[in-house]
């Protein structure tokens, strides 16, 4: 099994739709942009951080495929993302690209750090 892995460290978030502290507008763009990219959403959980409204939110997409997670501190303009994708049956790095360059344009970072790595799994 073959799989990428792709990071993204978002800093100085301008985040015009105020992501980092609507929960739920996170977890529902989340969704709909991993179903966009054409990746299979199995299950979702998002939590907050205190204070009620005003922190930052911690979620995780369960894809067929492997996942999604975000974490917000709106305190610090900063956001991560984490997109996992096996490549089994097929090569699904360009809808995990997608997915990414996806979040990572509606946080209208001011600089973006991204890493990937190829992951094999061998018998």
């Amino acid at each position: 099994m073959r799989g990428v892995h792709l990071t993204a460290d978002l800093l100085g978030c301008r985040d015009p739709a105020n992501l980092m502290r609507d929960g739920a507008a996170l977890a529902s763009l989340c969704e709909r942009l991993a179903l966009d990219a054409g990746l299979n959403v199995v299950a979702r959980q998002f939590h907050a951080f205190a204070p009620a409204g005003g922190g930052g939110h911690t979620g995780v997409l369960l894809l067929a495929e492997s996942h999604l997670a975000v974490h917000t501190w709106p305190e610090l303009r900063s956001v991560t993302l984490d997109v996992f994708v096996c490549n089994l049956t097929s090569d699904n790095t360009p809808k995990a690209q997608a997915l990414l360059d996806a979040l990572v344009a509606r946080f209208d970072p001011a600089r973006v750090e991204r890493q990937q790595l190829t992951r094999v799994l061998a018998s």
